[in-house]
């Protein structure tokens, strides 16, 4: 988005006064793109549909708690500043709010909040599936806030164990149907299936997020500037998106439906341990999903380590011509 100040009532947009202006501006639903000047100081955020079952994100907290109060969907973030002058940490704001007598509330006290009103997905249909790897119970969900339907692949009895073997994987119709060699999402997809199997007991998540989330169009236009000779990061850049747009609130009550609390998580991503322990699931242990690189992919594979954190170690070794 773009900051903004008022057009009118304010001078210079800096001050308290004329910053309060600009934000009443802003929830007004009266308020024309005239009566914003740009660019300003203030600068408007966009909150998920979901809020924070879907992005755990500071402002999806915000709307959700006006939400939650019955007020109108909007708030104002303002971040703490220590003396210092850095961010201030919780000790800092925990003497502040004794100071001042306000109360303290996490993201995570939202999410497990909410996570006990409100059901974001739909059980709609179980069936046998049977497959190279062994039968797996196929269901079905519905997400309720964008209609997706996204699956699970269950291995055994998994309602109520512990440390129960998961992966979440995200749609990626080149390389999970086409055997796209540009990526490794469908050796991963095997990988995976194998694992479970072989545990006898697990889940597998497939997840509506082609092209970590832009979608199947815009991640054809991503290989495309790929071949011009951008990476994978850079693609998505160009086009106007962030490098993941994934998120994993939907997963993690798939997850939670299905009975599991405490996994085992399949990932080379650490952000993907973070996305899901932020939605109050307990990763007990990352466990690595290792597949040989090839000679097309090994720049993307790169690019996932290097920009993307992923820890995938000295890829460049054991290199192989794709062919099975």
């Amino acid at each position: 988005t773009v900051s903004v100040d008022g057009v009118r009532g304010t001078t210079t947009g800096i001050s308290a006064h004329d910053r309060s202006i600009t934000i009443k501006a802003l929830v007004d639903p009266q308020t024309r793109p005239e009566d914003l000047a740009r660019p300003g100081h203030i600068f408007p955020l966009i909150a998920r549909e979901g809020g924070v079952l879907v992005r755990a994100g500071h402002t999806e907290a915000a709307v959700d708690l006006a939400r939650l109060a019955g007020l109108q969907p909007a708030g104002v973030l303002c971040e703490i500043m220590a003396d210092n002058g850095r961010m201030a940490r919780l000790p800092e704001l925990q003497r502040l709010a004794r100071r001042f007598g306000l109360k303290i509330l996490t993201i995570k006290d939202l999410i497990e909040y909410r996570r006990q009103q409100e059901i974001l997905v739909q059980r709609l249909v179980e069936t046998e599936l049977p497959t190279r790897y062994g039968n797996f119970r196929l269901i079905v969900y519905e997400d309720k806030i964008e209609g997706y339907a996204h699956l699970a692949l269950v291995k055994g009895e998994v309602a109520g164990k512990e440390r129960v073997l998961v992966r979440v994987h995200s749609q990626c119709l080149t390389g999970d149907v086409l055997h796209s060699l540009r990526c490794d999402c469908g050796e991963q997809l095997a990988k995976a299936m194998q694992m479970i199997a072989q545990e006898g007991c697990g889940v597998l998540l497939y997840m509506r997020q082609e092209g970590r989330g832009i979608g199947i169009t815009n991640k054809i236009r991503a290989y495309a500037l790929q071949d011009q000779g951008l990476d994978t990061v850079e693609a998505n850049l160009a086009l106007g998106f962030p490098p993941d747009l994934r998120d994993y609130g939907i997963g993690a009550q798939i997850l939670c439906d299905l009975g599991l609390s405490s996994i085992r998580l399949l990932t080379n991503n650490p952000r993907k341990v973070v996305g899901l322990a932020g939605f109050g699931l307990k990763i007990v242990e990352r466990v690595p999903i290792v597949v040989k690189p090839n000679r097309r992919n090994l720049k993307y594979l790169i690019t996932k380590r290097d920009r993307l954190g992923h820890i995938l170690g000295e890829i460049e070794k054991g290199v192989t011509d794709g062919k099975a």
